[in-house]
């Protein structure tokens, strides 16, 4: 019997990774790997978000590669190899779905993510928030934080008790503004990001998602600003605010 395609990729990875393979390969480590890994994690969402299923496929591999690769690194100094992390994950994956490999009775999302905390305590796990990487960008880090706090209860009841701390959180900052107090400038301003990730997240609007695209809008905008300007040979340097500002709220209406 033949090779399936997942040990293929394997071997060519460990031949990547032999004294007769890739001078590249050979010198990474699991710690020089990590843009890679962010890289190839964000080209994933890209795709995702662009709804492209060719894009989707590729990237995905590309990730999986990154998976292959840190196991490989792993088994060349015995710790392990790729088997214990499917293995790993498999169990996991059992335990944690009661409902669906035993006998317990779940019926819905909610009910889910409230017992996984469950099953993460009796595992060792000393608090809900406990395990979400702080390496997270911190719109997200901000938003599981928040849905793991709300799995035990942690929570508002209404979208419009949200947006009062929303409210709130302004007129706190408005006031440290004031006394310019630079520490509690940005403590207030952090505050009021958090409220606001909060009242997303009651919204089902993702954080990060959100400001990529307002940036994204932005950068269009802005770029179509500068060419409006170069066609009537101004310089953007020597325009006023107004003179901008009125430049900008055309592109607007377009």
């Amino acid at each position: 019997m033949g090779k399936n395609k997942f040990d293929e990729l394997l071997e060519i990875m460990e031949i990547l990774r032999s004294p007769e393979g890739c001078p590249w390969d050979r010198e990474q480590d699991h710690k020089s790997l990590i843009p890679f890994l962010l890289e190839e994690t964000y080209e994933v969402i890209e795709s995702i978000n662009k709804n492209s299923i060719e894009d989707l496929k590729e990237e995905l591999g590309d990730l999986l590669l990154q998976v292959v690769f840190h196991a490989q690194i792993a088994k060349e100094s015995g710790e392990f190899n790729i088997d214990d992390v499917i293995t790993g994950i498999s169990t996991k994956l059992i335990r944690r779905h009661p409902n669906v490999f035993g006998n317990e009775k779940i019926d819905t999302a909610e009910e889910q993510s409230v017992n996984w905390e469950k099953l993460k305590k009796q595992e060792g796990k000393k608090s809900v928030v406990d395990g979400i990487p702080g390496t997270m960008p911190a719109l997200s880090f901000a938003k599981r934080i928040q849905q793991r706090a709300s799995t035990v209860g942690f929570d508002w009841q209404k979208t419009e008790e949200v947006w009062e701390k929303v409210v709130e959180e302004i007129a706190e900052l408005k006031q440290e503004i004031k006394n310019q107090n630079q520490d509690k400038i940005e403590e207030e301003f952090g505050d009021l990001l958090f409220a606001l990730v909060n009242y997303g997240r009651f919204l089902k609007i993702d954080p990060e998602n959100s400001l990529k695209k307002a940036t994204e809008k932005f950068i269009g905008r802005f770029k179509k600003l500068e060419k409006r300007i170069e066609d009537k040979s101004l310089s953007m340097e020597k325009l006023t605010l107004n003179e901008l500002d009125r430049e900008w709220n055309e592109i607007k209406k377009q």
